[in-house]
C-alpha cells in the first residue's frame, strides 16, 4: 500500500512527472500504469471486440485523488471525469478527514437480484406460496448454471417471492437472491434467471414473461463514515451552517436532486476509471434515494458529535466488480485498479463509497462556506481559457484575469487573450 496517499506538489508536475510520483507513491511499476498516457490506452482494434459497429475511441481526463486513508489504509483513487473541482474537492475532503482517522467502511455480502415476472396466474397468492415451496429445486437449476460461481463461493442464497399489482393486473414477481462473489454479477443472475424462468411459470401456473436482474441493489450495500473536525473548517458556526444545507438536501427533493449529483460526481468517477458500469450504479443509487414514504432525499447526512466536529454518512447500492467485463478488457481500467491496490469487489466498493462521501462534504462545505462558484469558476476558469484559444503558456495569465473580474465567460476570455498577445 501507499506509504502515504499526501504527495506534496502534486499540481505542479508535468503529467508525465505526476504518473510517476503516483506510481512511485503506491508501490506499483510504472509499466502497471502506463495505459494512462493515452498513446498506450485503449486502441480502435480492442474497442472493436468491447461494443459494435466501433468508429475510434473517447478519452476523459483521468486524475488521481490523493490523502485518502481508508480503513487504516492509505489509497490513491484515480478518477475519470470531464467536470473540473471534483478531484481537488475529493482531495481536500480526504485531507480533512485524516484528523480523525480518515474513512471507515463496511458493507452487506456481494447479493445481486434477478426478477422473473409471471403473468395470468388465477390464483397468485397461493401461486407465491407453491413458488416458495419449490425452493430448493429453483435454487438446484439455478446455480447449475454457473458451477464456477459456485466453487469460489457464490450462488443462489435464497428465493423471495413478490405480489405486484399493476394497471393491467397483478403479477407474480419471483427474485433470485444470487452471491456474485467479485462480479458485477449482471450476466451471472440474467443467464441464472433465463434458465429457471419456464420451470418457476409451471410452478405458479402463468406464462413467463420478464427474466433480467434489478438495478436496485439493495441487499448489496456499501457504507462510510468520516469525522471532519470543526476548528479545522472554521468554527462551529460553520459546522452548523453545514449540518442545515445537508438538512434541507434530506427534507427537499429538489436540493437533494443536486446533493446527490454531488456525491455522484465521486461515485461515478471511480466506477468509469475501473472499468464498471455506471448506469448500474446511478440506477441503484437514485432508487436508494427514495425514502420509504416515497420522498426523494438525500442520500448521506451530517450531524455533529458530542466534540462538535461534522460526521459524515453514506451508505448506497454499490454494485461494482474486478472480474469481466471492461474491467478485465480496459488497459486504464487495469491501470486503475492496480493503482487502487484492491483484492476484492466489496474493498473497490468501500473506496469509491468514501470518495462519494468525501465529494460531497467538499460541495456541502463549499456551499455553507464562499458559495459553489469561487473555487468551482477557478477550476472552470482553465477550461473557458483553452476553449477560447489560450496556449498552455498563456493559460495562467488569461485564468488569472478572468477569475479577478469575476467573468468567467468564453467572449471575456478571448477579449482578455486578445489584450495580452497586443502586449497591454
Amino acid at each position: 500500500m501507499p506509504s502515504t496517499s499526501r504527495i506534496q506538489g502534486l499540481r505542479d508536475l508535468t503529467v508525465d512527472a505526476r504518473r510517476k510520483a503516483v506510481a512511485e507513491s503506491a508501490a506499483v511499476d510504472p509499466r502497471r500504469i502506463a495505459a494512462f498516457d493515452p498513446r498506450h490506452g485503449l486502441d480502435p482494434d480492442l474497442a472493436d471486440h468491447m461494443i459494435e459497429n466501433v468508429v475510434g475511441v473517447m478519452a476523459l481526463p483521468v486524475g488521481v485523488a490523493t490523502n485518502f486513508v481508508v480503513n487504516g489504509r492509505e489509497v490513491l483513487v484515480p478518477m475519470a471525469t470531464e467536470e473540473a473541482s471534483v478531484v481537488a474537492a475529493a482531495s481536500n475532503s480526504a485531507k480533512a478527514a485524516r484528523t480523525h482517522g480518515g474513512f471507515f467502511t463496511s458493507s452487506t455480502e456481494p447479493v445481486m437480484q434477478a426478477q422473473v415476472q409471471i403473468i395470468g396466474v388465477r390464483d397468485p397468492e397461493a401461486g407465491r406460496l407453491r413458488l416458495l415451496e419449490a425452493r430448493r429445486e429453483l435454487i438446484e437449476l439455478a446455480n447449475a448454471q454457473d458451477p464456477k460461481l459456485v466453487e469460489f463461493g457464490g450462488g443462489v442464497r435464497d428465493i423471495a417471492v413478490r405480489l405486484v399489482t399493476s394497471r393491467a393486473g397483478t403479477y407474480v414477481v419471483a427474485h433470485l437472491l444470487v452471491d456474485v462473489r467479485d462480479a458485477m454479477g449482471a450476466n451471472a443472475v440474467n443467464t441464472m434467471a433465463e434458465a429457471v424462468a419456464d420451470r418457476a411459470g409451471q410452478i405458479a401456473g402463468g406464462r413467463t414473461l420478464l427474466r433480467i436482474l434489478t438495478n436496485k441493489a439493495d441487499l448489496r450495500l456499501s457504507r462510510a463514515r468520516a469525522v471532519f473536525d470543526a476548528e479545522a473548517l472554521g468554527g462551529r458556526a460553520v459546522a452548523d451552517d453545514i449540518v442545515h444545507a445537508a438538512a434541507l438536501a434530506e427534507a427537499d427533493p429538489y436540493r437533494a436532486a443536486t446533493h446527490n449529483k454531488g456525491i455522484m460526481n465521486g461515485i461515478s468517477a471511480v466506477v468509469l476509471a475501473t472499468g464498471n458500469d455506471t448506469r448500474a450504479v446511478e440506477a441503484g443509487a437514485h432508487s436508494h434515494a427514495v425514502s420509504p414514504a416515497g420522498l426523494y432525499t438525500s442520500l448521506s447526512r451530517f450531524e455533529k458529535d458530542a466534540d462538535g466536529n461534522i460526521v459524515g454518512t453514506l451508505e448506497l447500492p454499490m454494485p461494482v466488480g474486478l472480474v469481466g467485463g471492461a474491467t478485465r478488457l480496459h488497459p486504464v481500467a487495469q491501470a486503475a485498479v492496480a493503482l487502487l491496490g484492491v483484492d476484492t469487489a466489496t474493498e473497490l466498493a468501500e473506496i469509491i463509497v468514501a470518495v462519494g462521501l468525501a465529494q460531497n462534504f467538499g460541495a456541502v462545505r463549499a456551499l455553507a462556506t464562499e458559495g459553489i462558484q469561487r473555487g468551482h469558476m477557478s477550476l472552470h476558469a482553465r477550461n473557458v481559457a483553452l476553449t477560447a484559444g489560450a496556449t498552455a503558456e498563456e493559460v495562467p495569465a488569461v485564468v488569472a484575469r478572468l477569475v479577478a473580474d469575476k467573468r468567467v465567460r468564453a467572449d471575456h476570455a478571448e477579449h482578455v487573450l486578445r489584450e495580452l498577445r497586443a502586449g497591454h
